[in-house]
Parts: C-alpha cells; sequence; structure tokens
C-alpha cells in the first residue's frame, strides 16, 4: 500500500471524504435500474468534484468520467448494430463492462488507495 501524502490545497476535511466517489460509482451501477439516467448524474457529479478532490482521488474521478464517456461510444455503437443482431451483446457486454470498473474502482477506494490506471480501457 502505498502512502499518500495529503495535499496542502485541499481542506483537511476533504483529503479522506470518500462520499462522493462511492456516490459515483453507486450511479453507474444503478444504471442497470434507471435505464442509464443515474450515470448522466454520476458523471455530473464526478466533473463538478473533480477539481477540489485530492490527487488520489482526482485518479477516480478520471476513471468515472473515462467509463461513462468510453460506456457511451460502445453504447452507441450496440444500438447501430442492433439491426444486424449482435448490438443486443454489444450492450449486454457495455453494462456487464461498467459494473465491473464500478466494482473493482469502488475496491480500491474503500482501501483508500488511488486507482493506478484510470486511462486504461478495460480495469
Amino acid at each position: 500500500m502505498t502512502d499518500v501524502q495529503p495535499d496542502p490545497a485541499v481542506p483537511p476535511a476533504l483529503q479522506d471524504d470518500k462520499t462522493m466517489p462511492i456516490i459515483v460509482y453507486a450511479c453507474y451501477i444503478a444504471g442497470w435500474v434507471t435505464g442509464g439516467v443515474s450515470s448522466i448524474v454520476g458523471l455530473i457529479l464526478a466533473y463538478v468534484s473533480k477539481s477540489a478532490a485530492p490527487e488520489w482521488l482526482q485518479s477516480h474521478y478520471v476513471f468515472q468520467i473515462r467509463t461513462f464517456w468510453l460506456s457511451l461510444l460502445f453504447g452507441v455503437i450496440g444500438c447501430l448494430t442492433l439491426i444486424i443482431g449482435i448490438g443486443a451483446l454489444i450492450l449486454l457486454a457495455v453494462g456487464i463492462w461498467v459494473t465491473v470498473r464500478s466494482v473493482v474502482g469502488l475496491s480500491w477506494l474503500l482501501k483508500g488507495e488511488a486507482y493506478p490506471t484510470p486511462r486504461n480501457w478495460m480495469l
């Protein structure tokens, strides 16, 4: 486990506040039930919270923002390919991919660690 040094620019009360990234991960997972509407809420929360967060939490916000945009891209591809029959499989795979990324990100967050590779496409 790496030692995360406090960022002097961030108030001490916010140094270890994991509440907002947890909410964003929960919004992404809840996208299964809400038809993706909660994912948009999660994206907005991630963008708003990113600048005031310490560096280790910013890695989670970067990961969450990329997860949304990549899932949107692949979701559009899935919708466009519904006509030829493969779209349903792509959309299912995108949903599973978002859920897995959210659970893995949440596990790093609950350990109090930065996400190690927030710009990767997979995990």
